[in-house]
């Protein structure tokens, strides 16, 4: 093993740098990973246009890699050994507060890098934090002993297992937040690596009609979602959205819509809201959602609406996603894209961007490439 680590660094909004990091020195209650596979997704394109902070950082939260240089206590408690190939959840919690204690620690505030200075989260926290290793885009990750990890089941492929962030998404925003289940009609809005995992989840879960919806730019992505058990498609700048889905349905709408635009802004909302059935439909939204003074509140309340955030996953719906990748029910490899190296980021962040590349789903950034 060398004695450096080379990462690429954020340095400023699309800017990134190659720089190299001291080899950290690994107590007995930690580890190392070196990593093999760092999924982009969307989050990271909005980083990395307009980065919170002037930090440098290490990018990177979707991450896969073998353990090594782990102590002893770290590989007893984690139930791990040195070569293990392990998928690292961003979340680096406390274990401590309430929400720990009731094994959500999403929503732990030690991994709360928007209100917490002190926060880590592997892919937000800043390059200059000793031992500077928190995020995927670099040859190794450092892992302290409340690092959240998952062992990848025989038989998946690093790749293969980048997309478990997406996929573990997709299970708990639509199956345990939204409680889409058994015979259960679905809007899914985009179909980005978001929206495609949420089309296997529901499909998984037993959904009865699953609509995906798109921009005449996604028509690939649309054929990818049909394969993937989508049952409609809808590209929304050639036809009417809100027609077609009530032709669809006959006029009843659907029980659940679910955003997975990114970001796309208000429109995405009120179509959910539209096509949701006339009482009871649950509708849910990301969190990056810009002002909305003209909100159809009244109508949230006449149709009896549940509204739903979606807000990361817990450690059970990223072990179901584990199993889904190992199942090899879906073709889940027709999400797995693109591949880059270090030292082509930025090229591969602006891939997710829609910049540069065609047929983009899924980018995974390979350190070692």
């Amino acid at each position: 093993m060398t004695n450096k680590v080379r990462a690429a660094v954020r340095t400023a909004a699309n800017k990134t740098e190659i720089r190299e990091y001291p080899m950290p020195d690994v107590p007995e209650d930690a580890a190392l990973m070196k990593v093999e596979v760092a999924g982009i997704c969307g989050t990271d394109v909005k980083l990395y246009g307009k980065p919170p902070s002037d930090d440098a950082v290490i990018m990177g939260h979707e991450n896969i890699g073998y353990i090594t240089n782990a102590g002893s206590q770290f590989m007893a408690r984690k139930g791990v050994k040195e070569g293990d190939l392990v998928f690292v959840e961003h979340y680096v919690p406390c274990f401590q507060c309430e929400w720990c204690h009731a094994g959500e620690y999403r929503l732990c505030p030690a991994t709360d890098w928007r209100g917490n200075p002190d926060a880590i989260r592997y892919g937000y926290t800043s390059a200059e934090r000793a031992p500077y290793l928190w995020g995927g885009f670099a040859e190794y990750m450092y892992l302290p002993w409340n690092a959240v990890i998952h062992k990848v089941p025989d038989g998946v492929s690093p790749e293969l297992a980048g997309i478990v962030t997406p996929m573990a998404n997709g299970i708990q925003w639509a199956l345990f937040d939204c409680e889409v289940g058994y015979n259960s009609s679905v809007l899914i809005q985009g179909p980005g690596q978001q929206g495609l995992s949420q089309v296997v989840a529901c499909k998984q879960a037993g959904a009865s009609l699953i609509i995906i919806t798109g921009t005449s730019r996604d028509k690939a992505r649309l054929e990818t979602a049909l394969k993937l058990g989508a049952d409609y498609t809808i590209v929304v700048d050639e036809e009417d959205p809100l027609a077609r889905i009530k032709e669809i349905t006959n006029d009843k709408g659907v029980d659940v819509a679910l955003d997975c635009t990114a970001g796309a802004g208000t429109i995405p909302v009120m179509l959910g809201i539209e096509a949701l059935k006339r009482k009871g439909g649950t509708l849910l939204i990301q969190g990056e959602m810009a002002d909305f003074p003209n909100f159809p509140l009244g109508k949230v309340a006449t149709k009896y609406i549940t509204i739903k955030s979606a807000r990361g996953h817990n450690y059970r719906s990223c072990e179901l996603a584990l199993e889904q990748l190992a199942s090899d029910r879906f073709p889940l490899h027709l999400l797995t894209t693109h591949r880059f190296g270090l030292e082509d980021t930025d090229k591969a962040i602006n891939a997710v961007a829609g910049k540069g590349e065609e047929g983009v789903v899924h980018v995974s950034l390979m350190p070692w490439k």
